[in-house]
């Protein structure tokens, strides 16, 4: 075997396609079934953040009825189970691998249907395999029930009471959403967080970062490469309506803001100050973007194409913020942790970790020869960690490959 690549997704897809182009065979290995994590991993209304139209894998793109919607998870399987099917990619479900090490030939991949020996390894099991919670849950009390986004599927699973969302990336706002609209008190405790507009001068935002070239800036442009990778996800909502939820959706409907949870000490969640900070800068960051918007429609020649240039309020800060939660009070009955996920390399036993756990790799070139990543944020361009990101990545991540089996000397025999 030449290329083993980890993950039946829409990354490890699309690296099979691109394999083929390059007539270099392999095999696609999955733990599950394909679009595994879309099937067992996601709450129950969750959509796609982007638009239907911008949905498309190499040869392959969405061609429904609603280009402007936002698939459900149902459509999403659908939509990658079938690129599965019309690609041919040799994949190998309910193969789940145990661990992969670098041996004379290239690498020896150990999995629950028996091992295999090849040259090359593509990594494309996802960045969102584990919830990423802060060792700070060890403090909450035992009468207040913890949660992620991987054990909620909706709000029935949550025990009578108030509700507090750790997290404000889009995953907490959709949640602290859905949660308030089924009768619960929620508390959505806010740390760094993106706020974006679904719909800017009459065309999803997601179209303008599409079309103004912002997607596609590559990862060695970007001034901050660590720092763009750690970005949370922006704070949108797929919905029919193409409904802004920011955060002053959110305290208008009634759900109480506090700062970022710094600490759980004696049943008491405490939460820092700086709250108005932390807003005025995602004001200031998303009006920055805003503006690239319009320089780009203006330079383009396009500007008349579109409804005048706008502005939101700036996020309202509340009069007054507590600084403290008692959690023994029966106040607050559950948590749910939005606060990120991260990649699992536990069977990865090749020296290619930073102290963090993170992945040391140049634009999915990793740290080892012959070991490649997809699907990861900002892998090679601002767009990496979305469907519609992964063709141009896998087609350079792939190319590269295949330069390297061509140079590399052959394995021993």
């Amino acid at each position: 075997m030449t290329t083993v690549v980890i993950g039946a997704g829409h990354a490890g897809l699309a690296a099979s396609h691109c394999l083929r182009g390059h007539s270099i065979d392999h095999v696609v290995l999955e733990r599950g079934e394909v679009a595994n994590s879309w099937r067992r991993e996601r709450w129950d209304s969750l959509r796609l953040l982007t638009p239907n139209w911008q949905s498309r894998l190499p040869g392959y793109r969405y061609e429904g009825t609603d280009p402007d919607g936002y698939m459900t998870t149902r459509e999403v399987i659908d939509f990658v189970s079938r690129f599965a099917a019309l690609s041919g990619a040799p994949i190998r479900t309910h193969t789940t691998v145990t661990s992969v090490r670098r041996n004379d030939a290239g690498y020896h991949v150990a999995t629950s249907q028996g091992d295999l020996h090849c040259r090359s390894v593509i990594l494309a099991s996802g960045a969102c395999n584990l919830p990423s919670v802060p060792s700070l849950r060890q403090g909450v009390p035992a009468c207040v029930q913890s949660f992620t986004p991987f054990d909620y599927r909706n709000p029935r699973d949550l025990p009578e009471g108030g509700v507090l969302v750790v997290g404000a990336s889009a995953t907490g706002v959709q949640l602290a959403d859905e949660i308030h609209r089924s009768g619960r008190c929620v508390t959505l405790s806010v740390g760094e967080h993106v706020r974006l507009p679904r719909m800017y001068r009459g065309r999803d935002v997601l179209w303008w970062m599409d079309a103004s070239g912002v997607w596609n800036q590559r990862y060695d442009e970007i001034d901050d490469l660590t720092r763009a990778r750690r970005l949370p996800s922006p704070q949108l909502v797929g919905t029919p309506e193409r409904t802004t939820l920011d955060l002053n959706a959110l305290s208008s409907a009634g759900v109480a803001l506090v700062g970022r949870l710094a600490a759980v000490r004696d049943g008491q969640a405490l939460f820092s100050g700086g709250l108005r900070n932390q807003f005025a800068l995602a004001d200031l960051k998303m009006n920055r973007l805003l503006d690239t918007f319009d320089e780009w429609a203006r330079s383009d020649g396009r500007d008349a194409e579109f409804a005048p240039p706008e502005r939101f309020d700036p996020t309202r800060a509340p009069d007054s913020s507590p600084l403290s939660l008692d959690l023994r009070n029966g106040g607050i009955r559950s948590i749910v942790w939005a606060t990120g996920f991260r990649p699992d390399y536990s069977w990865l036993h090749v020296p290619v970790l930073d102290h963090k756990g993170h992945l040391r790799h140049d634009g999915g070139v990793v740290d080892a020869p012959g070991l490649y990543a997809l699907g990861l944020p900002v892998l090679r361009r601002r767009k990496s960690s979305f469907i519609h990101g992964a063709e141009d990545d896998a087609r350079d991540v792939v190319d590269h490959l295949a330069g390297y089996l061509a140079t590399a000397s052959p394995p021993r025999r």
